[in-house]
């Protein structure tokens, strides 16, 4: 199997991959079990509270359920507002990673190049590792301050446990963190590696003409140097090729006799 395909099955794995973990991810916005407790007042009745980023909810065993909004955005403590970006980043990230990675892959052909190509699927997988970042500290975050107050022996208030939006969040970040991970690997080493090339200096070779002030360079005995026509004044252009060869010492013929 040829390299290339290789890579793009890789990048579809990939793709995949990270789809899944962006849908997850964005699956847990409009849930409500972010938070969860049980608190059981009646033998035959029992309350449950859960709540999410935007709202806080009420259920029963009679099946009677509500829901309320926070009143008030302002009134929102800073770490409900930190909550909230980092959800909105994480869902936007991924969409334009999606995106990305889809016109940068080598089975859609639409990028162009192969360089054009794998420097947008770079840039698509690290997209979607930024939507895991942001996702895993969002549900870490929530987690351990839901965890500190459950723990804390000094809090009076309700207790709450962790949710399944909780558990299904950390999934979908994994996810966009693995397959971005590989994606951006495979990508770089054909996008970046081609750019690093092309910055090498290549050996630059030069001409030299006999004039009065330009100088030969000293050439080996073996080696014969093709010069560019001379002009002459009055004289007709030609081609001169110059042989350099050892000088020895001159004899005469009476030398010999």
């Amino acid at each position: 199997m040829k390299y290339r395909t290789v890579i793009m099955y890789v990048e579809i794995g990939c793709f995949v991959c990270c789809l899944c973990g962006w849908i997850l991810v964005s699956s847990t916005l409009p849930t409500e079990y972010w938070t969860f407790s049980e608190v059981g007042s009646i033998v035959l009745t029992t309350s449950n509270y859960y709540s999410n980023l935007w709202r806080d909810c009420i259920s029963d065993t009679t099946g009677v359920s509500d829901c309320k909004d926070y009143p008030s955005m302002l009134a929102l403590p800073v770490f409900l507002h930190a909550c909230r970006a980092l959800a909105v980043c994480a869902v936007i990230t991924g969409f334009f990673g999606g995106v990305l990675t889809l016109i940068g892959m080598k089975c859609t052909k639409i990028g162009g190049t192969e360089i054009i190509n794998a420097r947008v699927t770079f840039s698509g997988g690290v997209t979607y590792l930024v939507s895991g970042f942001c996702g895993m500290i969002l549900y870490s975050w929530w987690a351990n301050r839901v965890i500190s107050e459950f723990v804390d022996p000094n809090f009076r208030a309700q207790k709450f446990e962790l949710g399944a939006a909780v558990f299904v969040g950390w999934g979908g970040s994994i996810l966009l963190i693995c397959g971005g991970t590989v994606l951006t690997f495979f990508s770089a080493k054909e996008g970046l590696k081609s750019s690093s090339q092309r910055k090498e200096r290549r050996p630059v070779s030069y001409a030299t003409a006999r004039t009065r002030r330009t100088y030969m360079p000293v050439l080996s005995p073996s080696r014969v140097a093709l010069m560019p026509p001379l002009y002459h004044a009055g004289a007709r252009s030609h081609m001169s090729r110059v042989t350099t060869t050892r000088t020895g010492p001159t004899f005469s013929r009476d030398t010999f006799v």
